[in-house]
């Protein structure tokens, strides 16, 4: 179970940040991925706990978490879109995979309850691309028989911030949509052919809450803590499944790590009957050679003990922990980009 008062005061927040009552200049800082922030903010408060050490983390979207750790003014960065090859050999950093989970289409229907609305990846698309403008359209109706469906219109919801949510979202629904591959693409920001922004999954969320007719894209325990609708998907196997850590371990199970160069690799709309279509992971960015060495220490001591420590965390928010087969590989990778023993 979500603890739903920790993540209420989570989400209020612009910031999610896990620290003692004034933090000291030794703080670990870091920054990014929204997606991960509920389970970094839960792990880092542990961490607090078991070592007195503080790691404040602010959710500022992927982007903008990139950008504060190549001008140089956080530790680590999380994004939900790995640093291309060129991109890391470029600024002398390295990346490695924190978590996985499931980005689900989150909405506010009249009369609709989360989980009873399907969706499937062409219909998804055409909403985004504005051509499916209510929520009675009949591509929307074919899917849901039984469902009373009202004549409202549909306010299609992005997020406004450079997103690594917003790259895994758009990828798949480039992998579904001729169209919407070619008029909008994919990155961690797009031009949206309909719609209105709203900042971080924060955002995200207390505007679809808000908004009557909404539709929006975010990371699956947000609608949980939310009370948000969220809808099933028919995969790539053509079976409708619901949002859950078994159809998110489906979908990541195909994940190569061990063979992916920098551990590059998206999961969206991968093969299998149970694989949920819109997985994603998130990925820690850290220097290779540091100004400040001793930072970059305990920046690895503190994910060393999420991946050791951290598990319950995570699968109680409904992320997958990274597997212990791949942890390995990924402490292989430091000795070799930081010089760990």
């Amino acid at each position: 179970m979500i603890d739903h008062k920790f993540r209420s005061l989570c989400l209020s927040a612009g910031l999610v940040v896990a620290m003692a009552a004034s933090a000291s200049a030794a703080d670990l800082t870091g920054a990014g991925s929204s997606f991960i922030a509920p389970v970094m903010s839960k792990w880092a408060e542990n961490y607090k706990a078991a070592t007195n050490n503080a790691v404040n983390y602010q959710s500022v979207g992927s982007g903008a978490g990139i950008k504060q750790l190549l001008d140089k003014t956080i530790v680590f960065a999380a994004s939900d879109k790995p640093m291309s090859d060129a991109d890391l050999e470029k600024n002398g950093v390295a990346q490695f995979p924190m978590i996985s989970g499931g980005i689900v289409v989150s909405y506010n229907i009249d009369g609709v309850k989360p989980g009873e609305l399907v969706l499937d990846g062409k219909t998804l698309a055409d909403i985004f691309l504005g051509k499916i403008a209510k929520w009675d359209d009949a591509a929307i109706k074919a899917l849901n028989p039984n469902l009373k469906l009202p004549s409202t219109a549909i306010s299609v919801v992005y997020r406004a911030d450079s997103s690594g949510t917003t790259f895994n979202f758009t990828d798949y629904l480039s992998k579904v949509s001729p169209e919407w591959k070619e008029k909008a693409g994919s990155n961690t920001t797009v031009e949206w052919p309909v719609g209105f922004g709203a900042k971080g999954s924060e955002g995200v969320s207390t505007t679809v809450n808000q908004t009557a007719g909404s539709i929006s894209y975010v990371e699956y325990s947000y609608v949980v803590a939310n009370h948000i609708g969220f809808a099933k998907m028919k995969n790539a196997a053509g079976k409708v499944i619901e949002p859950s850590l078994n159809t998110f371990e489906a979908a990541a199970s195909s994940a190569d790590w061990a063979h992916a160069k920098n551990f590059n690799l998206i999961v969206t709309n991968q093969p299998g009957e149970k694989s949920w279509p819109i997985a994603a992971s998130t990925w820690v960015m850290l220097y290779k050679k540091p100004a400040d060495a001793a930072a970059n220490d305990e920046a690895l001591k503190f994910f060393k003990w999420a991946y050791e420590k951290g598990q319950k965390e995570a699968t109680g928010l409904s992320y997958l922990p990274v597997p212990e087969a791949v942890v390995k590989v990924v402490q292989e990778s430091w000795k070799k980009d930081f010089g760990t023993k």
